[in-house]
């Protein structure tokens, strides 16, 4: 279990450890600069800015050919439409729990995606789960306990989880955020679709699922009032652009069950940018939580 050595034998680990730092540290600009913005229209917003970051790679390795879906069918389809808006879902959702919750609060409940990840593969792909991996789930939930914790009874963090609008909401997302890794890994893999027609295709599908939304809950001042805010949009959907990337390269090299857990180790860096540059309350016993969120689902992973 020693990283440096698996990342050398293994790029995806290495691919899946740029990914962990890119969104742990986009979370939050996007906390920071976009109040006020409804959630399907800021994810429209800044998906079109990232798809422009990213189109020129794109282009310059020719993945746009009508080849490339040519093998295509209902089933492959119906997988690369789920994966989409199972990303909406999860994105928009977790919005909506990082405005009306601390981020340090929200991100370590969000990021046990994992634990989701791995029963998906044990019932589609016939996984079996090992002592190692059962030791992995009972941490990840210590860390949702331990995220939840304030003084007072043994049960007053579930209580306080079950009654927290944002934890159900960070919850429901780590749903959505599971069966969407588990597209990607198939969709890259299985399906062979290129890494560089992925990420456009990702992005431009999240966004048409949730245009209708956009349009209906525009931004104040309308969508001509993001003018004022380009550089803001530059700057998140740079963010967004580089973070697809990597994360796609790191499904199609490695299995869900190590990419993902992998990936959300960017609960770390969330946590102690909330901590640090927001002043949440609870840091130290936030950062524990998502300390032992790491070593939960690093333990399902290994």
């Amino acid at each position: 279990m020693d990283l440096i050595p698996s990342i050398a034998a293994d790029p995806g680990l290495g691919f899946a450890l740029a990914a962990a730092v890119v969104w742990g540290v986009y979370i939050y600009p996007l906390k920071r600069l976009f109040e006020g913005y409804p959630p399907a229209a800021l994810t429209v917003c800044i998906n079109a800015v990232a798809i422009a970051w990213y189109l020129p790679v794109t282009l310059s390795r020719g993945d746009l050919s009508t080849g490339a879906f040519g093998g295509f069918g209902l089933a492959e389809l119906g997988l690369v439409a789920l994966t989409v808006v199972m990303t909406a879902a999860a994105f928009v959702l977790f919005l909506i729990a990082i405005a009306e919750g601390d981020v340090s609060y929200v991100t370590p409940i969000n990021k046990i995606v994992p634990l989701f990840v791995l029963p998906l593969e044990i019932v589609i792909l016939g996984q079996i789960l090992t002592p190692l991996e059962v030791t992995g789930v009972v941490i990840a939930t210590l860390a949702v306990y331990v995220a939840n914790y304030d003084p007072g009874g043994f049960f007053e963090p579930f209580i306080k989880a079950a009654k927290s609008r944002p934890a159900q909401l960070a919850l429901v997302s780590a749903m959505c955020y599971a069966v969407s890794d588990l597209g990607k890994r198939v969709a890259l893999q299985e399906f062979a679709i290129p890494e560089t027609l992925w990420v456009p295709l990702l992005l431009a599908g999240v966004a048409a699922v949730l245009l209708p939304s956009a349009v209906r809950n525009p931004p104040e001042g309308g969508f001509r009032g993001v003018r004022a805010d380009l550089p803001k949009f530059l700057l998140a959907g740079g963010f967004v652009a580089v973070g697809e990337h990597v994360t796609t390269v790191a499904f199609a090299l490695l299995p869900a069950s190590i990419a993902s857990p992998v990936i959300n180790t960017q609960a770390i860096v969330a946590v102690v940018l909330g901590g640090i540059l927001l002043g949440e309350r609870h840091f130290r016993l936030r950062l524990l939580a998502a300390v032992l969120a790491v070593a939960g689902v690093t333990l399902i992973a290994f």
